[in-house]
């Protein structure tokens, strides 16, 4: 009996709402950051916010 367990999210899209929203409250909270914190998260999150519209416009309607 070979059982296979696919780990795959069940709801990419959800899942994918969720992390934008959380980098869309990292971004927010950058002004309570010191300027050199700034101005090195800030790219960071910006290219990972990137990355997941991008992931989130490819998926299937």
């Amino acid at each position: 009996m070979n059982n296979v367990i696919d780990f795959q999210p069940v709801y990419p899209r959800h899942d994918l709402m969720i992390e934008i929203g959380k980098v869309q409250m990292a971004i927010e909270h950058l002004a309570a950051r010191t300027e050199q914190e700034r101005q090195q998260l800030a790219p960071r999150l910006e290219s990972h916010m990137h990355r997941l519209r991008n992931a989130l416009s490819q998926l299937a309607a």
